[in-house]
């Protein structure tokens, strides 16, 4: 399993309880039981943890798939591994 997929599945179990069977790249977030002020934490816990910009609104509906969830988060650590530091 890669970093960020298990980084996803240790969150959904440890913090937010859902069941570890449940957690697939198929399965929703509305279906692991996170309720909307839930989804929008795991989001927001991500987001500290990777560093990078999600979408609150988009990214923590409720259909919304862990698999979705985990190649967004994968495609923005990619896209900002390519841009040129400007901090010189």
């Amino acid at each position: 399993m890669n970093p960020v997929r298990e980084h996803l599945v240790t969150l959904l179990t440890e913090k937010f309880e859902a069941p570890p069977g449940s957690i697939h790249d198929d399965a929703a977030l509305g279906d692991l039981d996170l309720d909307s002020l839930a989804r929008v934490e795991l989001v927001f816990s991500l987001q500290d943890h990777w560093g990078v910009p999600l979408d609150d609104d988009r990214d923590s509906a409720a259909e919304v798939t862990v698999g979705q969830l985990a190649d967004r988060i994968e495609s923005l650590l990619a896209r900002s591994a390519q841009e040129p530091d400007r901090s010189e």
